[in-house]
This record gives structure tokens, sequence and C-alpha cells, in this order.
């Protein structure tokens, strides 16, 4: 699968860069993270970063 090729390579994603993986739009990674079905790493108000890890798990889940 190349999508988790990508995320061996990086250890912390971008929202818009995990929305593109996961092949849903930014704001459905949002009500993700807001519903307790991602986990992220908040740095500011304006940055949440996403493990490659947690992708991975979502992704072998659904």
């Amino acid at each position: 699968m190349v999508a988790l090729q990508y995320t061996e390579t990086k250890y912390l994603l971008k929202v818009s860069e995990a929305a593109n993986i996961l092949g849903l739009s930014v704001h459905t990674v949002y009500r993700l993270i807001e519903q307790g079905k991602l986990q992220c790493k908040r740095l500011s108000v304006r940055k949440t970063l996403i493990p490659a890890a947690e992708i991975e798990r979502y992704v072998s889940e659904h």
C-alpha cells in the first residue's frame, strides 16, 4: 500500500496529509479526532499533528 509507505518516513503528519492518506476530507479527520477515533498531538490552537502509527492503527481497524 503506497499510503503506508509514506508514513514510514515521517513520524508526525499534518491533518491535511492524514486526510490525503486516508482518502477523507480534512473536516472528517477533525471529526474523527473529536470523537476520539484518532489520537493527535495539539501543539497549539492552529497546529495539530497525527502520529503515523495512529494512521496505521486506524487503517488496520477499518
